[in-house]
C-alpha cells in the first residue's frame, strides 16, 4: 500500500524519495515542493502545525519566476495606494486574502510564521473570510517579502480584492451545491426503488427482482458515499488525528455504520437490514441544511463585504482646474491628494474630499446609517463610498485608498470580527464535550438494544448519532453576534471588539463626557477679557498659537482668521484634562483650566473671578502673571435629551463627567435632567469615578471623544467613542458612533439586549431539542431519516432566529 504525503496527504508516487525530518524521524513527501514547505515549517520551530491541523494541506507547487516578479511589484508606493494604509514612521497596514486555508491550524501557522519576520508588527486572520490584516514596519520588511513568506509554507497571499474573494466563495458554494445535487438525485432514485419494497405485500415482488432492487440501491448510494459525504469524512479524519472528537464525528460514524451494515445485510441476504435509502436521505438532508445555513451566515456577515465593494474602480479626473473642466476617466488606484474629480448624479464618491463647486445631496446610509441624503455645497466635506444623488459635484481629493474614512471603518470591523467573544468560546467548549458524551450514549444504546432487540440495535444507534445537534450549540452565539454587528454597522455604530455587544446588554450606568459628546463640541469664542489690552501681541494670538497643534474641541474654537499672525511657540506640551504649555521668547505660557494656569501665573485676578460662570472658561497666563480669560460657548445636541430620556427608560442611570467648570457642567446637567454630575474632572478623577461605580458592582458604559477620555474609555466595561472625536479616543473605544447620532446609542443598547435574548433562545432551543430528541431516539421512536431531518432543521432554526437581528 502506498504511503501518503506527510504534508498534503496525497499518495506518494512509487520510487519517490523526498524525506522530511520531523521529530527525529523521516516522513514521506510526494514531491520536492511539499518537502521544501514542510521542512521550512519544521525548521522554523512551527512543527506544532502538524499536530493541530484538521485537514491535509494543499499540494504545493513552487512559485514560478513570473509570479515572484509580480509579487515584487507590490513594493511600489503607487501600487500600494489603493490597498495599503500608511501610518507614522512608515508603519503600513494591508488586507490580504489567503488561499489554501483549510482549518484553524492553517490560520495559526500563517500567523506565527509571519510574526517571526523582522518588522511584522501584527497579523490577524479571519478564518471565516480568509482575510488577513497585516501591519509591518516598511523600513525593516517589504510587502513582497511578506507575500513570499506565505508562499514558502505552501499558501498564496495577494492584496484583498472583493471580486476575487467573491469568485473563491462562489467556487466553494458551487462545490457544496454539486455535492448536494448528487445526494439529492441519488436519494430520489434510491427511494424510487425502495418504496416498492416497503409498499408491496409479501409475494407481490418475486425474490430475484427484490434483490435486484436492493443491488440497484447500493449502486445509486455509492455516489453519495464516495462524493457527497466526503466533507464529513475529512472533518472526522482531522479530528481523529488530533485525538479528539468533532461535530462531524457522530455523522461520519452513522453514515459509515449504516452503509456497512446495509452492505453486509445485502451480501448475506438479510432482508430487513437494508437501509440504503436512509443513508442517502440523511446525507442529503444534512448537506441541504448546511448549505442553507451557509447562505444565512453569509447574509449575516455581509456588512463588511458590502462596505468594501462601495468604492468604484474608476473616477472622472478633471485636468487644469479651475480653468478647465473636462473630465477623463482614471483608475481610482492612481488618484492623488489634490486631484479634482467630477462626480455625476448616481455615482459613488471614490475618495474623501471637499466640495469645490456644485450643490447636491449625498446618501451616506451604508456608511453612517443616516437614511436621508445630506445636502452638500462648496466647502463641505464628503466621504468615499457615499452616493451623489442630485446634481454634479466637483470635489478636491483629501484622502485616498486606505486613508479614507471608509477604509478605517473596514479596519475596525475586521478587528471586531477577528475576536471571539466569551460566550462563543464557552459554547464551542461545551459542544466538544457534548460530542464525546453523545458517542458514549450511542455505545451504551447499542449494547442495551443488542440484548433486547438485536435486529433494531444498529438503526437505533444510527438515529442517536444523527439526531443530536452540537452544531446548533456552536452556532447559537456567533450567528447572533455576527448578525447584530452587521445591523449596527448599517445604522452607524461600529463594534470594534468582540465582547462589546455582550457587555453592553448588561450595562447599568452610562457615563458621558460633555464637550463633543452631549454637546456639539463646536465651541465658539463668546467673549474675551484681556488684562493687557495695550500689548501689541493680543491675548487671542497667544491662545491661537498655543492651541495650534491640539486636536481637542477647545482648540477648534481658536482657529479664527484673526489667528493667522499668531507667533510660534517652542516646547509645546499637552497636559490632558488641564491645558497646554509652551515657551515664547524664553517665557513659559499656559492656556487651560484656571487652576492649571494659576500654578504658573499665580492667583486668579479679581476681574476674572465670577465671570461667565455658565460657559466654558479658559485662562491664559505666564511666568509674568495672568493675561486673559476666554468664554467659550457650546450648546447641547438636539438629540441629547432624547438619548438621556431613553436610557433612563431602559433602566440605565446617566452620569455627566467633565473637565469643564462647575457652572458650565451644572447648566448642562440641569438642562438634560442628569442628576449625577461632576465638574473639573481630570483624567485621573474620571478613572477613579468609573472605578468606584465598578467597585459597587455596576456595569459601566463610557462615552467620550477627546484624548483625555482615552484612559477612562479603556477602563470602562464597555466604551463608545464619538466618530468625530480624536483618533486616540476611537482607538480606545469598544464601539464607535460613526455618525455622532446619539439616539443610535440607545438603539445599540436595545439591539444588544435583543441579541442576548436571541442567544439564550438559541441555546435553550439547542439544549431542549437534544433533551427531547435523544431520549426519543434511544427509545427507538425516531428513524434515521427523521433524525437527519431534525438535526438539519435544528441548525437552520438557530441561524434563522439570529437573522431576525438584521431587520432594521
Amino acid at each position: 500500500m502506498s504511503e501518503n504525503c506527510f504534508h498534503c496527504g496525497l499518495p506518494v508516487p512509487a520510487g519517490s524519495d523526498f524525506p522530511i525530518r520531523y521529530k527525529s524521524r523521516a516522513e514521506p513527501a510526494c514531491c520536492a515542493g511539499c518537502q521544501a514547505v514542510a521542512q521550512t515549517i519544521v525548521d522554523a520551530g512551527l512543527s506544532d502545525y502538524y499536530a493541530h491541523r484538521t485537514n491535509g494541506s494543499q499540494k504545493v507547487e513552487p512559485l514560478p519566476d513570473e509570479l515572484l516578479e509580480q509579487i515584487r511589484l507590490f513594493d511600489a508606493d503607487e501600487l500600494q495606494k489603493s490597498f495599503v494604509h500608511v501610518g507614522e514612521d512608515d508603519v503600513r497596514e494591508a488586507a490580504l486574502i489567503l488561499e489554501g486555508i483549510t482549518c484553524a491550524a492553517c490560520v495559526w501557522l500563517n500567523e506565527r510564521h509571519l510574526q517571526r519576520l523582522p518588522g511584522v508588527l501584527s497579523v490577524d486572520i479571519n478564518y471565516s473570510t480568509h482575510r488577513a490584516r497585516v501591519r509591518w514596519d516598511n523600513r525593516q520588511v517589504k510587502l513582497s517579502q511578506i507575500l513570499e513568506a506565505v508562499g514558502t509554507i505552501g499558501y498564496r497571499a495577494h492584496p484583498y480584492d472583493a471580486a476575487r474573494q467573491e469568485a473563491l466563495a462562489g467556487k466553494e458554494r458551487k462545490r457544496a451545491l454539486s455535492r448536494l445535487w448528487v445526494a439529492g438525485l441519488s436519494m430520489m432514485q434510491v427511494m424510487m426503488y425502495a418504496v416498492p419494497t416497503y409498499m408491496a405485500k409479501d409475494g407481490d415482488i418475486d425474490h430475484s427482482s427484490l434483490w435486484l432492487l436492493h443491488w440497484a440501491n447500493l449502486l445509486l448510494t455509492l455516489p453519495v458515499m464516495l462524493y457527497s459525504a466526503v466533507p464529513f469524512y475529512r472533518a472526522t479524519w482531522r479530528d481523529l488525528k488530533l485525538r479528539r472528537v468533532g461535530m462531524d464525528t457522530p455523522v461520519t460514524i452513522a453514515i459509515i455504520t449504516a452503509f456497512a451494515a446495509s452492505l453486509w445485510a445485502l451480501v448475506h441476504k438479510v432482508e430487513h437490514g437494508i437501509y440504503f435509502d436512509s443513508v442517502s436521505m440523511f446525507v442529503f438532508l444534512l448537506l441541504g441544511g448546511r448549505y442553507l445555513e451557509s447562505i444565512a451566515r453569509r447574509k449575516a456577515g455581509e456588512a463588511t463585504e458590502s462596505l468594501i465593494k462601495l468604492v468604484p474602480a474608476f473616477a472622472h479626473r478633471v485636468q487644469g482646474w479651475p480653468s478647465g473642466r473636462d473630465a477623463h476617466e482614471a483608475p481610482v488606484s492612481q488618484l492623488s491628494i489634490g486631484d479634482v474629480l467630477l462626480v455625476k448624479p448616481g455615482e459613488t464618491l471614490p475618495a474623501d474630499g471637499v466640495v469645490l463647486d456644485g450643490d447636491s445631496a449625498v446618501d451616506e446610509a451604508l456608511l453612517t446609517g443616516e437614511s436621508r441624503p445630506l445636502p452638500k455645497n462648496a466647502g463641505d466635506n464628503v466621504i468615499a463610498g457615499s452616493v451623489n444623488t442630485a446634481s454634479p459635484l466637483y470635489i478636491k481629493v483629501t484622502q485616498t485608498g486606505q486613508d479614507t474614512r471608509l477604509a478605517g471603518i473596514v479596519r475596525l470591523l475586521d478587528k471586531a470580527l477577528a475576536e471571539k467573544p466569551r460566550l462563543a468560546v464557552l459554547a464551542d467548549r461545551f459542544a466538544g464535550w457534548f460530542v464525546l458524551i453523545l458517542l458514549i450514549v450511542a455505545a451504551a444504546t447499542y449494547l442495551g438494544w443488542h440484548f433486547y432487540a438485536p435486529e433494531r440495535a444498529l438503526w437505533i444507534t444510527v438515529a442517536v448519532l444523527v439526531v443530536s445537534c452540537p452544531c446548533a450549540l456552536s452556532l447559537a452565539t456567533p450567528a447572533a453576534l455576527t448578525a447584530a454587528t452587521g445591523h449596527l454597522a448599517g445604522i452607524g455604530v461600529l463594534t470594534t471588539r468582540g465582547h462589546a455587544l455582550e457587555t453592553l446588554a448588561r450595562v447599568s450606568d452610562a457615563v458621558f463626557d460633555k464637550t463633543g459628546t452631549l454637546t456639539h463640541g463646536r465651541l465658539t469664542l463668546a467673549a474675551t477679557r484681556d488684562l493687557a489690552k495695550d500689548d501689541p501681541l493680543s491675548a487671542l494670538a497667544l491662545a491661537c498659537a498655543l492651541e495650534a497643534s491640539s486636536e481637542h474641541a477647545i482648540a477648534r474654537a481658536f482657529t479664527l482668521p484673526a489667528c493667522a499672525a499668531a507667533p510660534a511657540f517652542s516646547r509645546v506640551k499637552n497636559f490632558p484634562g488641564q491645558g497646554v504649555e509652551g515657551t515664547l521668547d524664553g517665557v513659559r505660557w499656559r492656556l487651560g483650566r484656571f487652576s492649571f494656569v494659576s500654578e504658573l501665573a499665580g492667583v486668579v485676578p479679581d476681574r476674572l473671578k465670577g465671570w461667565q460662570q455658565e460657559t466654558t472658561l479658559v485662562g491664559l497666563g505666564g511666568e509674568h502673571g495672568w493675561r486673559a480669560a476666554f468664554s467659550l460657548a457650546d450648546s447641547a445636541r438636539l438629540d441629547a435629551q432624547e438619548l438621556v430620556d431613553t436610557l433612563a427608560g431602559q433602566g440605565i442611570q446617566v452620569h455627566l463627567l467633565s473637565g469643564d467648570s462647575d457652572g458650565a457642567v451644572r447648566f448642562l446637567a440641569d438642562q438634560l435632567n442628569i442628576g449625577s454630575w461632576r465638574a473639573r474632572a481630570t483624567p485621573e478623577a474620571k478613572l477613579a469615578y468609573v472605578a468606584a461605580l465598578q467597585n459597587e458592582g455596576r456595569q459601566v458604559l463610557m462615552v467620550g471623544d477627546g484624548i483625555n477620555d482615552a484612559p477612562v474609555l479603556a477602563r470602562a466595561d464597555v466604551s463608545v467613542a464619538m466618530g468625530g472625536g480624536t483618533d486616540v479616543a476611537r482607538a480606545s473605544g469598544d464601539m464607535v458612533l460613526v455618525n455622532d447620532q446619539l439616539p443610535r446609542l440607545s438603539d445599540a443598547v436595545t439591539l444588544s439586549r435583543k441579541t442576548l435574548a436571541v442567544i439564550r433562545q438559541n441555546l435553550w432551543w439547542a439544549a431542549g431539542y437534544n433533551l427531547v430528541a435523544l431520549p426519543l431516539a434511544i427509545s427507538g421512536h425516531v428513524t434515521p431519516w427523521i433524525a437527519s431531518l431534525g438535526m438539519a432543521a435544528s441548525s437552520l432554526i438557530v441561524v434563522t432566529n439570529a437573522l431576525r437581528l438584521i431587520r432594521k
